[in-house]
């Protein structure tokens, strides 16, 4: 399936319920060739208000850490969710409305074909890697999603809540920076 033609049937989805109450649907947004994907949870009001995720506090502040990495959103980076559609009152999306999205983002990833994949957060973590172990737990490994380096770090949203891992998440970002300097190199990423 073509961008043009995955683009449509996200916005035309009804495969789980969250499709009833939405405003717009969250594809993704950046750039389509980027070394570098971000995946999150699921959108919230900002996000299903305007269509594109992480537009809110949690967005503002993920784009002030891009460009501490050398990053800038949209530019050789795209970030998407592992659900197009808002959960109602921002709960955690449930694991039927994962598998439902998750053809979409299996195939944004296929199309795209980053270098590295950052999970952001716990429910990103878990869908992609199909583990429940936590966060603290999985940072500062490689993991590999269908054969794609993967580094789980901390949502933005729980960053905000949680100062002192502001911390961490800088750990994880210099280490995810280490790793693609690694594949960009031909190296072998770490484990």
């Amino acid at each position: 399936m073509p961008w043009p033609e995955l683009k449509a049937r996200v916005a035309s989805c009804t495969d789980c319920p969250l499709h009833e109450k939405r405003t717009k649907t969250v594809f993704g947004v950046g750039d389509e060739n980027a070394d570098w994907m971000f995946v999150g949870e699921g959108p919230g009001a900002e996000e299903d208000a305007k269509g594109e995720p992480f537009v809110g506090q949690a967005g503002r502040l993920l784009d002030n850490m891009l460009p501490a990495i050398g990053l800038t959103r949209g530019k050789g980076v795209f970030i998407a969710n592992c659900v197009k559609c808002r959960p109602p009152g921002n709960r955690n999306p449930e694991p039927g409305e994962v598998l439902a999205c998750e053809p979409y983002l299996h195939r944004q990833i296929e199309l795209i074909r980053p270098k590295l994949i950052i999970a952001l957060g716990k429910v990103a973590a878990a869908n992609l890697l199909a583990t429940d172990a936590s966060v603290a737990s999985m940072r500062g490994k490689v993991h590999r999603y269908r054969g794609t380096p993967l580094i789980v770090t901390y949502h933005p949203a729980y960053l905000l809540r949680n100062l002192p891992d502001k911390a961490k998440a800088w750990e994880d970002l210099c280490f995810a920076v280490r790793v693609m300097r690694d594949l960009q190199g031909g190296g072998a990423a770490p484990t």
